[in-house]
């Protein structure tokens, strides 16, 4: 897995570009998520690439060449910080629900909506808490998920930062 960060111009079409460029280059996105940023012109998208070093290197460059791409990095040698967030409804009888509750807390999850046969779950954590979690509410039976994809962010001071996206400019007028 390569993880990517790009920083893009937050306007439409862009993230059909950059699914379409993973196509072109047969990598396969595992997770993409795409959120505003402080500035409301950029948007900051995680990338996490089914690909080895070499297909995360090739995604990365291809990617600084799309014009609304401010900037890409991969930054899946650096010391990151990962996120994922879940909801998971489960099945949640009057007999199984203490011990689910107990389970909840175990995990730092939360329940989030409550009724009569289910409830619903909300975790934020790594992939492998997620996952674990996952696996020890099967045998309560898991109704339905929704998970977000991955976020990441470099550890200290390692920064990324993305230039001033570009100026729209107005084609050249030509009098006579």
């Amino acid at each position: 897995m390569q993880t990517l960060v790009a920083y893009v111009e937050n306007k439409p079409g862009v993230l059909n570009r950059v699914s379409s460029l993973a196509r072109r280059l047969a990598i396969n996105i595992d997770s993409l998520t795409v959120g505003p940023t402080d500035n409301p012109q950029i948007a900051r998208m995680t990338i996490v690439a089914h690909t080895d070093e070499k297909g995360g290197h090739r995604l990365e460059a291809s990617l600084e060449k799309l014009v609304d791409v401010l900037l890409a990095e991969n930054i899946s040698e650096r010391s990151l910080l990962e996120r994922d967030l879940a909801l998971i409804k489960v099945l949640a009888d009057q007999q199984s629900r203490p011990h689910l509750m107990e389970l909840i807390k175990v995990f730092r999850a939360r329940v989030v909506d409550v009724a009569p046969e289910s409830l619903i779950i909300e975790v934020s954590g790594t992939v492998d808490k997620i996952d674990g979690l996952l696996e020890v509410l099967r045998p309560f039976g898991v109704l339905e998920m929704a998970r977000s994809g991955r976020i990441s962010m470099t550890r200290g001071g390692d920064l990324l930062r993305p230039p001033a996206p570009r100026e729209t400019q107005a084609p050249a007028v030509v009098t006579r």
